[in-house]
């Protein structure tokens, strides 16, 4: 599909003698076309918006802003933009809506020049922005149409029915079956699922499983949980072998503007030419997200899932992983989440993790964290080493283990870890 938009974007370029550059109708770039010098020698081919574009593959909110107040959204035909060098902008634009029956699916973007176009070969490009508009609405329309094949995966129960939904999304995926994939979770999902994401192959609501709680399709469920008790899986189909650059990107179309998830030009609210530093990506609303390891065939979506799915829970658990979390990269929480379905139950700690001991919890866990190293936990702790000795003996009078001993450390500390996991 790149490949397509590429070619319509170069016919579009070489009707108007000027690279053009496709952008969806969220400013997120899709393609672009050579730039090269000006005939004149001028170095001004690019301004810092264009580049910024090229680069990040997407605008800023200020930005799109700046460039809506001249009508694109509404309008039928070219649009010519001045140039705003206070803005960053310094040469003008002419857009090309790409709509499809009325609706705004994209732009196409020209620096203007003098003489620019004439109507003619105008005419002619809007006849292939048409063409692009139709793509984008077929692309649209397949993310939002797999929702019931990509769910159905993810909740059948194990043996014939899974491999019977694996077989039906197979055939509705037709050509993208083939080649790696991820699996992204987002959760706790508000609602229903978004008609589409730009860049994913589908989406679908699935009910989340917590603490204590059965598979979902263990009791052959089809509706999702009740609110607050349900996710957003993501399903994107990789280029490459890294899903997290892929996964980031779904993430940043799916969240709603200004809602924490940052943007890769700079964040919301800036000029256009304004220059900012990126913050770590997030998600909004106490929402964490999983990305699986990639998979390279689709009977292995499920187990995907489930590594998203316990990505996402680490995120919720361990501040430090931040709110998107790679399964690869959540350490110990990978075991935790295999052999720690439900929360433990050990009477050993039983009475550390009650609500009365909460600051020796959390001592012994830091404590644990830092390798038992007493002078960087009581440092990371903010207080006095003979407090750390304190609290850590009264630990060992609360569990009975004996922290001088491995193993009661490995048991002490996967429970602290499975606690946070089922928090």
């Amino acid at each position: 599909m790149k490949g397509d938009y590429q070619d319509l974007v170069d016919e579009i370029s070489a009707l108007l003698g000027a690279p053009a550059t496709l952008e969806n109708r969220d400013f997120r770039l899709i393609a672009f076309g050579a730039h090269d010098s000006d005939s004149d020698g001028s170095e001004l081919v690019l301004d810092p918006v264009r580049t910024r574009s090229i680069l990040t593959r997407q605008s800023t909110a200020a930005v799109r802003s700046w460039f809506e107040g001249f009508g694109i959204a509404r309008a039928t035909g070219p649009v010519r933009i001045p140039a705003a060098p206070d803005a960053g902008v310094f040469r003008g634009r002419i857009c090309l809506p790409v709509r499809y029956r009325g609706i705004v699916q994209g732009y196409v973007w020209l620096l203007d020049q003098d003489p620019g176009p004439d109507a003619e070969a105008l005419a002619e490009a809007m006849e292939v922005a048409q063409r692009i508009g139709l793509l984008l609405a077929e692309e649209a329309r397949a993310g939002a149409d797999l929702s019931r094949e990509f769910r159905a995966v993810l909740t059948a129960g194990r043996g014939w029915q899974q491999d019977m939904a694996v077989a039906a999304l197979r055939v509705a995926l037709g050509p993208g079956a083939d080649g790696p994939h991820t699996a992204v979770c987002v959760s706790p999902w508000p609602g229903e699922a978004p008609a589409s994401v730009p860049g994913a192959a589908a989406v679908c609501v699935v009910p989340w499983r917590g603490a204590g709680e059965e598979e979902p399709g263990a009791r052959g469920e089809d509706g999702p949980a009740g609110p607050g008790r349900q996710s957003l899986a993501v399903l994107i189909r990789l280029r490459g072998t890294d899903p997290l650059a892929p996964a980031l990107t779904a993430l940043s179309r799916l969240m709603p503007r200004g809602s924490g998830m940052p943007e890769a030009g700079g964040t919301p609210g800036t000029t256009p030419g304004a220059q900012a530093a990126r913050p770590a990506p997030t998600v909004p609303g106490g929402m964490t997200a999983g990305v699986s390891d990639p998979v390279r065939a689709l009977s292995g979506l499920p187990a995907a899932w489930r590594q998203a799915a316990s990505a996402a829970r680490a995120a919720a658990a361990g501040p430090r992983l931040g709110t998107v979390a790679q399964w690869s990269a959540i350490g110990p929480y990978r075991m935790l989440a295999a052999v720690a379905e439900e929360a433990l139950d050990d009477p050993a700690t039983r009475a550390l993790l009650g609500p009365a001991h909460p600051e020796l919890a959390r001592t012994a866990e830091v404590f644990l964290d830092c390798a038992g190293q007493a002078g960087r936990a009581a440092a990371a702790l903010g207080i006095h080493r003979q407090t750390l000795y304190y609290r850590l003996a009264r630990v060992e009078e609360l569990t009975g283990l004996d922290l001088d001993e491995g193993e009661d450390r490995l048991l002490l500390h996967m429970a602290l870890k499975a606690a946070r996991l089922h928090g």
